[in-house]
């Protein structure tokens, strides 16, 4: 490789990706850029939070790398709303989104209500979002720009007919609404210790 002062012999640069098409379930890694924001109250710590300063929404900042298949290794980038001025919405979205994904992550069927399932629903903090793979289905949005970005807003939970194949686990049935359980209940969750030490303060790029 020549110096970083000569770039003739550099690879050219490869055009754009395509899109990948709404509505294709991937599997994927999340993992969470910390914006240091906190708020115990909430149960918000570890700096994972982040405050918007145009709006003073609260969210998290969310990056999704497809794990496997034909589109292995592309990213993609989506806020899971925590807080907004506005009102309650966006932070149950936020909630639903987390609830499914977790269900998603977890092997959980979504109208499972047994004690098992209620224990995989419960974090103990946002660590244990960061680096959870799960089942998502693509979208499509505009960015700031004007341009077409894929963006993760749904999680598949085990009830969609691709889960079990894409996750590589046994089909569940419903569990039979409020009481039932699947076929194979989830197991209690011990929430894993935190991957990466809390934030203090704002990093810089969030200055």
């Amino acid at each position: 490789m020549t110096a970083w002062t000569d770039f003739n012999d550099a690879e050219a640069q490869q055009s754009g990706f395509d899109l990948i098409p709404r509505g294709t379930v991937v599997p994927v890694r999340m993992t969470l850029k910390p914006g240091g924001y906190d708020d115990p109250s909430q149960g918000w710590g570890g700096g994972y939070a982040t405050e918007s300063f145009e709006t003073g929404s609260i969210y998290l900042a969310a990056e999704f790398v497809v794990t496997s298949g034909e589109y292995a290794k592309r990213k993609m980038w989506s806020n899971i709303g925590l807080y907004s001025k506005k009102g309650p919405t966006w932070g149950q979205m936020g909630r639903s989104f987390i609830r499914a994904a977790l269900n998603s992550a977890r092997n959980v069927h979504p109208q499972d209500n047994s004690p098992q399932a209620a224990a995989a629903r419960r974090i103990q903090g946002f660590h244990e979002l960061d680096g959870l793979e799960f089942i998502a289905r693509v979208d499509i949005e505009k960015d700031a720009k004007g341009q077409d970005r894929n963006v993760v807003r749904i999680a598949v939970e085990p009830d969609h007919p691709d889960y079990a194949k894409l996750m590589g686990v046994p089909p569940k049935t419903s569990g039979g609404g409020t009481s039932g359980a699947p076929v194979q209940a989830a197991p209690t969750y011990a929430a894993p210790a935190p991957q990466r030490a809390s934030v203090t303060g704002k990093p810089s790029w969030a200055q």
